[in-house]
């Protein structure tokens, strides 16, 4: 192995006593590969366990905590306790690979297609997605304690189901986020208002599903939680309003903070001076109190290394093992060289992608680099 890349290869431990063989994370991606029933299919297990050899730790994609939190086409449950056996087949698919098998837990909000939802798309606020969609329902109050306890349950789920621990997912302009955000949260009530009160129901969630943890997990179980530091709408967050939020998320006992970016090294679009990317900011901010993972475009072992220079404790990539599975073991064993950052029309089988997926990707130009 180069020994440039030997940070990357560091054992690291989190809060909650899990230890990670090294620095490298499977980001979660959707696949949109599940049963219409929301249990996890054949072809979506092969996928994950292709990708489960090397990496420290793999984040699934997400799974939502109600009936009518389903994003997307294609996603797996997490919603009732039918689902456990279906969770349990990928955690422990994923975990006879040598990698921690962490859940991601989700509710869409205002982004789920009306058609995959049970009953009316809600959100914070009756206010419709900048890029169009349906006018979501404003949540009642009630209903926002009832999601709190859901994702609590699910939580519980996921310790049954034998996964390692969970990720919130507050980014990607989902309903935690819209709860935070002033573009998609006009409340007035005690979740919304000030930017104090629009932090109020994620950190409900964080303090539920550690309460969950603490009442049924009898082993090390983490949890962490994932965000968008910006959004370019206005009203909208801002690095400012992130940078409030990653201090109050540093003190919350977490085992790591999740950044979703396109571009690790990408600057603040207001709210933050350029004179640091959006990473160093949050890590800066976050000061040591909980770690960080980054991810955005981390294409080679060198890209790699550069993102963990910015102070962040974990290298998240997506893409990257879509297109080459063994990205850990060639860096390990020096052949590096050989990683591939392209695709093929012909790679499907070989790389082990559940055709749901590949057709995502063949037919979304621009989004993998397809020779």
């Amino acid at each position: 192995m180069n020994p440039a890349y030997a940070p990357l290869f560091e054992p690291f431990a989190l809060r909650s006593g899990l230890q990670l063989h090294n620095r490298i994370v499977m980001a979660p991606m959707t696949n949109f590969s599940s049963h219409d029933d929301g249990t996890v299919s054949d072809a979506e297990i092969a996928y994950y366990a292709r990708r489960s050899q090397g990496v420290g730790m793999v984040i699934t994609a997400c799974t939502y905590v109600t009936a009518n939190g389903k994003g997307f086409p294609g996603e797996f449950a997490g919603h009732e306790d039918a689902m456990i056996p279906s969770l349990r087949s990928l955690a422990s698919a994923i975990k006879a690979k040598g990698a921690k098998a962490v859940l991601q837990i989700f509710h869409g909000g205002r982004a789920c297609p009306p058609d995959l939802v049970q009953g009316d798309v809600v959100s914070a606020s009756a206010v419709p997605a900048p890029a169009g969609g349906p006018v979501p329902r404003a949540l009642e109050a009630e209903e926002v304690h009832a999601i709190v306890r859901d994702f609590g349950e699910a939580a519980r789920r996921a310790i049954e189901a034998g996964y390692d621990g969970v990720e919130i997912h507050g980014a990607n302009g989902y309903l935690l986020q819209q709860f935070f955000s002033p573009h998609s949260n006009r409340r007035e009530d005690e979740w919304g208002g000030s930017l104090e009160k629009r932090m109020a129901f994620p950190l409900a969630v964080i303090a539920e599903v550690k309460r969950v943890a603490a009442a049924h997990a009898s082993s090390p179980f983490l949890i962490g939680y994932r965000f968008s530091p910006e959004e370019p709408e206005t009203p909208g967050i801002t690095m400012d309003d992130t940078l409030r939020f990653v201090d109050v998320l540093a003190d919350q006992g977490l085992d790591y903070l999740h950044v979703s970016l396109n571009e690790f090294d990408s600057k603040p679009r207001r709210g933050a001076d350029v004179s640091k990317t959006r990473l160093e900011w949050i890590v800066e901010t976050a000061a040591g109190r909980t770690p960080v993972i980054g991810v955005g475009s981390i294409h080679t072992p060198d890209e790699a290394v550069k993102a963990l220079e910015t102070g962040i404790a974990l290298v998240a990539l997506g893409r990257e093992l879509i297109m080459e599975p063994d990205w850990v073991q060639k860096t390990a064993e020096g052949k590096e060289a050989e990683i591939k950052v392209t695709l093929n029309k012909a790679d499907q089988e070989r790389l082990v992608v559940p055709d749901p997926l590949w057709r995502a990707i063949i037919g979304s130009p621009g989004w993998f680099p397809v020779e």
